[in-house]
């Protein structure tokens, strides 16, 4: 009985012995078989050449690290179109029983993408869109009950994306980009979001929180952006402008519903402000520039044809108009009429943001005087308006400094809305204006204004041009009074001309 124990002991001990040895072999052995078939298989099947140095895979446990993989653009180009430090995941092994996929976790660290648009709209990625696409059966084939796959605890980890378009052409990119998701399973259409996006040209940062209907695209999103660099935009407007600078920061709080191809159904809240704007010849000369842009937004719902605003307020905005013999600064910049910008229309709609953005807007606030609008109060503060004009024999300046238009309680349910404006005029004079207009009827309105202290010898410039006849000295004073009922006019108008 003894010696039988002994032996059941060797043998016991034996089998374990080849157990560990095997499960030992299997483990130092996958990984470089793994990366044998994945470099030797990956043209034929993905169309790319992916490296990556050493993985680990413990297939007992399902843990995976895939090391340094670098996958390659299409046509065994030499460019690398995705690379990331390490993908790791852990399989759910014994849920394979179940006929459930799931992994369990998922984490993507230092990821750098490269994204490349064509004129043509094509992006870098369409062919492994295409190719792992599944393609529909011609025959139908008995239903068997499909496997279920989980993919959970999803992250990116200090991401780098970047954008080039070919043929404005557009280099942009976005660094820090980290992303957490709770995940998907096989039975919930819905995935939610966190993250964290750095600008990669100068300052700025997007973080908010999320989620997306996989199967009808309805999102929900709350976002907060800080300083966030727009200067992106030169690149666009160069498509535009025959020249040009332009930057600015975006500030926004907001929280969104809607649904991805369907544009007008938006429901959106929070407030949205553009900072330090300028826009202009060079980094020096302006033509259009302000401090701040504020949109305070209580509710827009385009398709509940809700427009519903606190405010709208604009600080310091600038704006400078030169005319020249020929043409004039806007002009010489966009092409006589617009020319340049309709070129680029035709040519570069598709692919150019500011068409985008522009076309959006449209669509947001096409029904925007047929709905229930109400912006409590909207203002312009502290403007300066610009006016050179150097056709003429001698340069004429004018500007209007410091310029405030304020109008309170603006709604279609209002029966007038009150708009005052108060200007200064430079060198001198003073310009005092309100309006009382009808919203429900823009051909109702009443007018009152008064421009006073005006020199006369400041339109010399004029006068010399097409008289050659200057005046030495006189003040102007205007004032009247308007009142329109559907587009005629009855007014009351004075002019007096001092010494």
């Amino acid at each position: 009985m003894k010696l039988l124990n002994t032996r059941f002991k060797k043998i016991v001990f034996w089998f374990l012995l080849v157990i560990i040895i095997l499960v030992t072999v299997i483990i130092i052995f996958i990984s470089p078989i793994a990366k044998y078939v994945v470099e030797k298989y990956d043209y034929k099947y993905s169309g790319r050449e992916i490296t990556m140095d050493m993985p680990y895979i413990n297939p007992f446990t399902g843990y995976v690290n895939l090391r340094n993989i670098k996958i390659y653009e299409a046509n065994k180009s030499d460019t690398v179109f995705f690379s990331a430090d390490n993908i790791i995941a852990n399989f759910e092994m014994t849920k394979l029983l179940s006929k459930t996929y799931e992994f369990s976790s998922i984490t993507v660290r230092r990821p750098r993408a490269l994204i490349v648009q064509d004129s043509t709209k094509a992006l870098n990625f369409n062919d492994i869109i295409e190719r792992f696409t599944p393609k529909k059966p011609k025959v139908k084939k008995k239903k068997k009950e499909p496997a279920h796959f989980n993919i959970l605890n999803m992250k990116v980890e200090d991401g780098t994306f970047i954008y080039k378009e070919t043929t404005i052409p557009v280099y942009y990119y976005v660094k820090k980009v980290d992303v957490s998701s709770e995940g998907l399973r096989w039975d919930v259409d819905t995935l939610p979001l966190k993250f964290s996006i750095q600008s990669g040209v100068g300052t700025g940062t997007i973080t908010g929180n999320g989620s997306i209907n996989l199967s009808n695209l309805n999102y929900r999103l709350a976002a907060v952006v800080n300083k966030f660099d727009l200067s992106v935009m030169e690149q666009y407007i160069k498509d535009i402008a025959n020249y040009g600078r332009f930057r600015a920061n975006l500030d926004a709080d907001i929280k969104a519903t809607g649904n991805i191809k369907e544009k007008e159904n938006l429901n959106t809240s929070g407030t949205v402000a553009v900072n330090d704007l300028h826009f202009g010849k060079d980094s020096l000369e302006d033509y259009l520039a302000f401090k701040k842009l504020t949109v305070a937004i209580l509710q827009l719902n385009p398709s509940g044809k809700k427009y519903s605003f606190d405010s709208i307020s604009l600080v310091k905005p600038y704006f400078k108009y030169e005319r020249y013999d020929h043409l004039d600064n806007l002009q010489n910049m966009f092409g006589k009429g617009g020319k340049k910008v309709k070129n680029a229309k035709q040519q570069k709609g598709d692919v150019n943001i500011l068409f985008q953005i522009a076309d959006y807007v449209k669509i947001l606030a096409k029904n925007f005087f047929k709905s229930n609008y109400k912006i409590n109060r909207l203002g312009i503060y502290n403007a300066d308006i610009v006016y050179k004009d150097f056709a003429l024999n001698e340069e004429f300046t004018a500007a209007a400094n410091p310029l405030t238009i304020v109008a309170d309680s603006i709604s279609r349910g209002t029966k007038w809305v009150d708009l005052s404006l108060r200007t200064g005029l430079k060198p001198y004079g003073e310009v005092a204006l309100d309006l009382s207009i009808n919203p429900k009827d823009s051909t109702d309105f009443d007018v009152k204004y008064h421009l006073q202290k005006i020199p006369a010898a400041m339109f010399n410039p004029y006068l010399i041009t097409y008289t050659s006849f200057p005046l030495d000295r006189g003040t102007i004073e205007l004032q009247g009074k308007w009142n329109v009922r559907n587009g005629f006019i009855s007014s009351d108008n004075r002019l007096t001309v001092i010494d």
